[in-house]
């Protein structure tokens, strides 16, 4: 379970994020959704440790995240554009990611199989497309056994198979009981993954709740005009 608790960043004249409060529960999808420069990246790179908030704090299964990187032992991320060092190759950087923290899960080979990643491992992550980049980056997400996962526009840039095969993992992430945070501009892809919402618009909570909820609360039966909805006319939370 993730617990963010009065936060509040600023950079500069911008006040991003707003005394923003949120539980995140364990065995549950929770989409964070809002219109760009929301908050929405801010907010997931706070709960990572990336950004040091100006107040509030951040607790990840009641282990404070400040000052404490053993709490985020157990939180799998899978950014946007993922960046690693083109020179390596697909192996070497798996090696390297588990030499790093000085674990080699036994799982890997079988990651390596789910996003078809076996004929890529000896070319260099600077000629791979972003697609199949993306791919080496689910498979560092998911290598560590997360309890906790933090997934920003995850299945940008690939193909339908793999974006199926990344969907179901989620979902049985979800089943065996992590706490799953999730940005998508892919309104449908939340229908089919999340069980609740977070609506941010300029920094501060309007709205919190289920599919079903955001639906009936703004009349609309589609989650994409749900959210425009939100987006145009607000609803306090």
């Amino acid at each position: 379970m993730v617990v963010v608790d009065s936060l509040s960043k600023r950079f500069g004249r911008l006040q991003v994020l707003k005394d923003v409060s949120a539980t995140f529960e364990a065995g549950k999808v929770t989409a964070v959704v809002g219109p760009n420069a929301a908050g929405k990246s801010t907010l997931m790179k706070s709960i990572l440790g990336l950004v040091i908030p100006d107040g509030g704090t951040v607790t990840i299964d009641g282990m404070p995240t400040l000052g404490n990187p053993t709490s985020r032992a157990r939180v799998g991320y899978m950014p946007q554009e993922p960046r690693f060092p083109d020179n390596l190759r697909v192996s070497e950087l798996f090696d390297f990611v588990q030499d790093l923290r000085g674990e080699h899960p036994s799982g890997l080979d079988a990651l390596i199989d789910e996003f078809e990643l076996r004929p890529h491992l000896a070319k260099p992550l600077r000629v791979l497309s972003g697609g199949t980049r993306q791919k080496a980056s689910a498979v560092l997400t998911f290598l560590f056994d997360p309890n906790v996962l933090l997934l920003d526009e995850p299945s940008a840039g690939l193909d339908p198979v793999a974006s199926s095969r990344l969907k179901d993992r989620i979902l049985d992430e979800r089943d065996s009981g992590a706490t799953v945070i999730l940005t998508s501009h892919v309104m449908s892809e939340l229908e089919e993954l999340a069980d609740e919402v977070l609506f941010l618009l300029e920094g501060t909570v309007r709205f919190r709740g289920t599919i079903q909820s955001i639906r009936d609360r703004t009349g609309e039966n589609r989650l994409e005009r749900a959210v425009a909805h939100l987006m145009t006319n607000g609803v306090a939370a």
